[in-house]
């Protein structure tokens, strides 16, 4: 036998030594392997590579979950300004409304001038009235609280989730709904600071209800939480807003953010805890429009 012949029968005999080999494997593996994430055993489960980080809600990674829409509120007066804020911000809600992970819902421009104006068609609006004349003491933010209270209480409202939200606020990628386990969702504000006006909040956050941390460092906006909560906070959010602003102490302490300061008391005294995210909002002190950006996780 040539040595030609020879390396051909050692080629041939290898290959068949293989493809017996790898037949052999493949009929005692499983015919399907799991990708890693939900499985309906457990052995398989504990089988995930552990290098492989697991989403922290893995049924919503992979479409089980039903999505917690939430609607989207802005309050508004009918000035010119304010009005092309908000049809700026509209636009950009529409823009991202359906986008990947998205879950937001409907959208209300709350008008408290007490009439409609001319973009009635444009972007879907309630009608508030505005605070009884001189009520609010030339703050105009008082009537925020009011205007909500009146759109908590007539609007057919379908989510059960609320983002409060303002007219110079854009939207800049999908949001998804940030609250969880009966927190609301807020921004944290780095001047508000419950601590060092401790002894001015005791007059409307009591001893008897907690310490002074448990007032969030927040506004009423950029906020996401349940609707049946906000529906407590907001009455008693109004009144201690026009306390607060009947109080000369008071209203000389918070100034253009005594009604941020009021939400945030409101909401502790309903024992309504906010999960702080930082990265809720872009805040760019020297801009007209903040930015709710959301990433990865204002005021006029």
């Amino acid at each position: 036998m040539g040595w030609g012949n020879l390396f051909f029968a050692v080629l041939i005999t290898f290959s068949v030594a293989l493809i017996t080999y790898n037949i052999l494997i493949s009929a005692n593996a499983p015919l399907k392997q799991d990708l890693p994430g939900p499985s309906t055993t457990s052995s398989s489960f504990l089988s995930v590579d552990p290098i492989i980080k697991m989403p922290l809600e893995r049924s919503r990674r992979y479409g089980s979950a039903k999505k917690r829409l939430f609607h989207t509120a802005v309050t508004a007066s009918d000035s010119v300004y304010n009005t092309w804020q908000c049809r700026v911000m509209y636009y950009w809600f529409k823009k991202f409304k359906d986008g990947p992970n998205s879950e937001m819902g409907g959208f209300t421009r709350i008008l408290h001038s007490g009439k409609p104006d001319k973009f009635m068609d444009e972007i879907p609006t309630f009608i508030a009235q505005p605070l009884p004349s001189g009520m609010d003491q030339g703050y105009i933010v008082l009537n925020r609280p009011w205007a909500f209270v009146q759109w908590l209480q007539q609007a057919d409202i379908k989510e059960d989730y609320i983002l409060m939200a303002e007219p110079d606020h854009i939207i800049v990628k999908p949001m998804p709904n940030l609250s969880k386990d009966g927190l609301g969702a807020a921004f944290p504000f780095f001047y508000i600071e419950p601590k060092k006006y401790e002894s001015v909040l005791r007059k409307y956050f009591p001893e008897d209800k907690g310490p002074i941390t448990s007032i969030d460092p927040i506004g009423n906006s950029p906020v996401i939480l349940g609707k049946e909560s906000l529906k407590k906070i907001a009455p008693t959010w109004m009144n201690v807003s026009l306390a607060m602003k009947k109080d000369p102490e008071t209203d000389k302490a918070f100034g253009w953010v005594l009604e941020m300061y009021a939400y945030a008391v409101a909401s502790a005294l309903h024992g309504v805890r906010n999960i702080l995210y930082k990265d809720f909002m872009i805040q760019v002190l020297i801009r007209p429009a903040p930015l709710l950006a959301l990433l990865e996780s204002g005021r006029t």
